[in-house]
């Protein structure tokens, strides 16, 4: 039988629904990880995108921070910060800093992607040669910097030195599962936006991982879409809310998140419909049985080790609902 009774956690992109501005998207924002806090949820972990006038999720350290003030234990991390656009040390200060302020509650997702388009990527860059292949020495560097006193070299994070913030590797290819298994990491997989090579991936990692002081066996996290309701029905129609994020991103287009539609048949194509739903083929969706067997027979191929979460839906109190229906189908009741 698949263990089904696993951590589950959280991804905000921090999108700006219709109607909203910023702030009310940060305030959204809090609001979800005050509420999945007090459904038991292990970490809440916010994304980075850049020049995307529907997410909020820019300044990502500032956001975790925002988070940390105002929730008591979940786990706040990013998902991830991009490594491509910062300094190694600027990440250590800032991470160790808001370690030193709540110890024990911070996490260190790192992606090699830029998190938005090229010519935004330039503009963000420190360097103009391409630091996507320098992110294997840069993750490298992060684990020195948080490590112990002895390890250190000349230039050190202060704050940072000895917090020992986790740190995980994300991917939505298969390159990352080799990093993550050589340096014997936690992985997290982006299923939610790219599930072509989960599969791969996944079993590259296994095969290949080599315990280190950080892990002495693979830990599999995959973050996938979850639109949960009371009945399948009602699922459905909020998922249009899902079809059309990203339609969006298929079309280039920039609307905020949208309510959803009895159906999305007037509003794309047979080809934007095809490879919006490429994007979000694993998605949980339906009632609280239909996701209890979703997840069992997700569990019974893959057997991962936590399943971060992806909502989009429109209302606040819908979603909220949908990540209390999973968290009831993960606990059995």
């Amino acid at each position: 039988m698949a263990n089904i009774n696993i951590p589950v956690s959280v991804l905000n992109l921090a999108p700006i629904r219709k109607g909203q501005g910023p702030k009310e998207a940060i305030d959204s924002m809090v609001d979800l990880a005050q509420a999945t806090e007090k459904m038991g949820y292990t970490r809440y972990w916010i994304a980075e995108h850049h020049n995307s006038p529907t997410l909020v999720s820019s300044a990502t350290s500032m956001l975790i921070k925002h988070t940390l003030e105002h929730t008591d234990q979940i786990r706040v991390g990013s998902g991830g910060v991009m490594l491509p656009n910062h300094s190694p040390l600027v990440v250590a200060e800032q991470f160790g800093t808001m370690a030193t302020i709540y110890p024990g509650r911070l996490d260190l997702g790192l992606g090699r992607a830029p998190g938005t388009d090229m010519m935004t990527a330039s503009a963000l860059r420190r360097a103009q040669n391409d630091s996507v292949y320098t992110f294997p020495n840069d993750v490298n560097a992060l684990l020195t910097y948080f490590g112990p006193e002895e390890f250190q070299g000349y230039v050190r994070a202060y704050p940072g030195v000895g917090t020992n913030i986790p740190i995980y590797i994300l991917g939505s290819s298969t390159d990352s599962a080799y990093l993550a298994a050589k340096l014997g990491l936690p992985y997290v997989f982006a299923s939610h936006f790219a599930p072509k090579f989960m599969e791969e991936a996944i079993s590259i990692y296994r095969e290949r991982f080599q315990p280190s002081e950080y892990l002495d066996k693979p830990y599999m996290m995959v973050c996938l879409n979850v639109i949960a309701a009371e009945t399948d029905e009602e699922a459905r129609i909020e998922s249009t809310t899902m079809q059309q994020f990203f339609l969006n991103i298929v079309r280039g287009t920039k609307i905020p998140l949208s309510p959803p539609v009895n159906s999305m048949d007037q509003i794309w194509n047979s080809t934007e419909k095809q490879m919006a739903d490429s994007m979000s083929s694993v998605t949980f969706m339906g009632s609280k049985e239909t996701i209890r067997e979703q997840l069992s027979q997700f569990q019974e191929k893959y057997n991962v080790d936590e399943i971060m979460a992806v909502s989009y839906i429109f209302d606040p109190d819908v979603q909220k609902r949908s990540y209390e229906i999973f968290k009831e189908v993960v606990d059995g009741r």
